[in-house]
């Protein structure tokens, strides 16, 4: 990849990159942090990168360095209190906003992951599995069990069904 190319993927994945990681870490700083590495990552191995898969590359390697952020953050006891803080700033968004966040909270790390890449994101289930590592099918059952319990939530509060 030429780094021109390597500046076109920034202009073009940096945004839908950046929307995933904070769905799923709930706080921006953190995942502006996530995206940098991301890209740092794939600027040293720029010239084994191909520009076709670039996109595939940033989301499979920015899913990794998220839940390796995760991880360490867990370890450390630091996700609890970036968590509250995060529950006292999230009052300037709507109603459904706060009640979908809630419901995808509900879910498995794996599945709010592969949900919000599929319906959020737009990815087909193959590039799922090649972005979490998962196969197919197991995508396949991911989503729908995270579909299913998105909808009882939902259902159980008579929000949305």
């Amino acid at each position: 990849m030429t780094t021109a190319e390597f500046n076109s993927c920034v202009d073009l994945f940096a945004d839908p990159l950046f929307r995933f990681i904070v769905k799923n870490l709930k706080d921006s700083d953190a995942s502006r942090d996530v995206v940098q590495d991301t890209f740092e990552k794939m600027w040293k191995k720029v010239v084994l990168v191909d520009y076709a898969k670039a996109k595939s590359y940033l989301f499979t390697t920015g899913y990794h360095t998220m839940i390796d952020k995760i991880r360490k953050e867990q370890r450390s006891g630091l996700l609890e209190s970036n968590h509250e803080n995060l529950v006292q700033t999230e009052n300037t968004f709507s109603d459904i906003k706060k009640i979908l966040d809630k419901a995808l909270n509900t879910l498995s790390e794996i599945q709010r992951s592969v949900v919000l890449l599929r319906d959020y994101e737009g990815y087909s289930y193959e590039e799922i599995g090649q972005i979490t590592g998962l196969n197919e099918s197991q995508v396949k059952v991911y989503i729908y069990r995270a579909r299913l319990a998105l909808r009882n939530y939902l259902g159980e509060r008579g929000q949305i069904v």
